[in-house]
């Protein structure tokens, strides 16, 4: 099925086949340390690439989508967030696929945050081939591109000086070595005998050994040569990277010129992603530090098809904030237009029409539904939900029309709605009815007489729409002698104990004769 290029994920993949030609197979690659938690910037990455994969695959070509863990990678700093501080401090400098996992869920440190992510990209649709550089590095998979790399030495060195304030010494070597006799990288490259022979002196213990890059786990290159290495090795034909990389004289630029001249291989084409910000929560995104925001925080507010619209519907290059504040209405109602236009329900110009369809393609998890969705906007929906203390089948069964396709996505969206209610909504945007246990409201006696008279009202709730209600409701505070805006304190008093809520008429069409007189028969 061929797509016409009007998403930023279709013009990329166009790009990619004019400039890498026709292939019997794309490949396209991301990848991470696993040096903490995964967080939702990075998981931008995963993302693009994961849209671009669709994109490519959308125009009858295939695509193998890799995602390489970097578990080789030194361990440089403990994350506040992780048990036994003390224990760990003793693997610092070691490769982190060597650091144990203190909270006991994984044999490795490396592993658990490898898992925690793992589980969670198929929610979002996100199914990519997974390599595990340790394991690669540890089975001498690299040693003729390492071979290489020492060969090509003066020529890397000459590259990455061209960008460099203080240049690389005359001694420098392109490689890294972990000591087997700690498994620290505290070492010393001596010399490379031309062939396979590396040898090393350990800092730490003062020894050295020369190793056979054939057969040894030892010896691994540092990431500015490791990338370009791996470009050629995999054949990447496409891999964006962060703006940080992407600047002038930055690493892309160096590692293109590296995987020519070292590798003889093609740079990836790429574009540059920018950064994310967060709205209405606090922390900032750092995954050695611990303190981030995940892909597990934003799926407990946002549902997958709405996590994939936040990156599906805005180019890579623009930064944007992921909201945990009253935001979030406003970004499920932007995704239910969307939705909506997909549908047919809602119209709009031939041109935005067709951009729209397309992101809501793209925003799905698997298959595309078939019948469009139950909608109800989520301020109603929070409105339900605090009525009925969080009872999600009970707000279901509420429903007109709900058909049994539609329960699924309504429960995921009546449980995010619920955790953003009771985690991160304002709290004058919080309510709950009151019981029979609660203190009643002093009244005065204007308020109590407005109080008998909603009772009334109350009784007849059948016969009113809730603009008939809204003029009764006004009817009633001159009647009783007050201000509107002091009868619509009182009562919100007296139903939630509060002096604001919901606007009031519909409240208590929401709400319902049988609640509100509960309450009411208490005055």
């Amino acid at each position: 099925m061929n797509k016409k290029s009007i998403h930023w994920a279709d013009i990329n993949a166009d790009k990619i086949i004019r400039k890498k030609g026709e292939k019997d197979v794309y490949v396209c690659a991301s990848g991470i340390t696993p040096s903490g938690t995964i967080h939702i910037g990075n998981f931008r990455e995963i993302i693009s690439v994961d849209l671009v994969v669709r994109a490519l695959r959308d125009k009858g070509k295939n695509v193998r989508f890799i995602y390489s863990w970097d578990d080789y990678d030194v361990f440089r700093k403990v994350p506040v967030n992780m048990p036994e501080q003390d224990l760990l401090k003793e693997y610092l400098r070691k490769p982190i696929t060597l650091v144990p996992d203190t909270r006991g869920n994984c044999g490795s440190y490396a592993e658990a945050n490898e898992k925690e992510l793992e589980e969670l990209l198929p929610v979002v649709g996100v199914k990519p081939e997974y390599i595990y550089q340790a394991e690669r590095y540890r089975t001498s998979r690299y040693a003729e591109g390492i071979r290489t790399a020492l060969e090509k030495r003066d020529t890397i060195r000459k590259l990455l000086n061209e960008h460099r304030t203080t240049p690389l010494a005359d001694d420098w070597w392109p490689v890294s070595v972990f000591s087997n006799f700690t498994n620290r990288d505290n070492t010393k490259v001596l010399g490379w005998d031309g062939e396979w022979g590396v040898t090393y002196r350990c800092l730490d213990t003062g020894k050295e050994e020369t190793v056979d890059l054939r057969n040894t786990s030892a010896v691994k290159l540092p990431w500015r040569i490791d990338w370009p290495m791996r470009w050629k090795e995999e054949g990447v034909d496409f891999e964006p990277a962060g703006k940080d990389h992407h600047s002038e004289g930055g690493s892309f630029d160096t590692a293109k010129r590296i995987v020519h001249e070292v590798f003889d291989g093609e740079a990836p084409v790429s574009f540059q992603y920018d950064f994310i910000r967060i709205k209405g929560r606090g922390g900032k995104i750092s995954s050695s530090s611990g303190e981030v925001i995940s892909l597990k925080d934003v799926l407990d507010i946002y549902p997958p098809e709405i996590v994939r619209y936040l990156f599906a519907g805005t180019r890579p290059n623009t930064e944007f904030a992921i909201s945990f504040d009253l935001d979030v209405l406003k970004i499920y109602e932007d995704y239910d237009k969307c939705e909506r236009i997909y549908f047919g329900v809602q119209q709009i110009n031939e041109k935005k029409k067709a951009k729209e369809v397309r992101t809501y393609e793209l925003s799905q998890v698997d298959e595309i539904p078939e019948e469009m969705p139950y909608q109800v906007p989520l301020r109603h929906l929070c409105n339900l939900l605090q009525i009925h203390s969080g009872d999600i089948k009970g707000v279901i069964a509420l429903l007109p029309d709900v058909k049994p396709s539609q329960v699924g996505r309504l429960t995921v969206r009546l449980q995010c709605a619920w955790n953003w209610i009771t985690q991160f909504s304002p709290e004058d945007f919080r309510f709950s009815l009151k019981n029979a246990d609660d203190p009643v409201e002093k009244l005065s006696a204007e308020e109590k007489k407005a109080v008998e008279l909603m009772k009334d009202e109350t009784e007849k709730l059948d016969t009113h729409t809730e603009r008939t209600l809204g003029e009764a409701v006004y009817r009633i505070a001159e009647e009783a002698g007050l201000e509107p805006k002091d009868l619509f304190t009182a009562v919100y008093r007296v139903l939630i104990g509060k002096e604001k809520g919901p606007r009031l008429a519909g409240f208590m069409m929401i709400v319902g004769k049988e609640k509100l007189l509960s309450i009411f028969n208490r005055y």
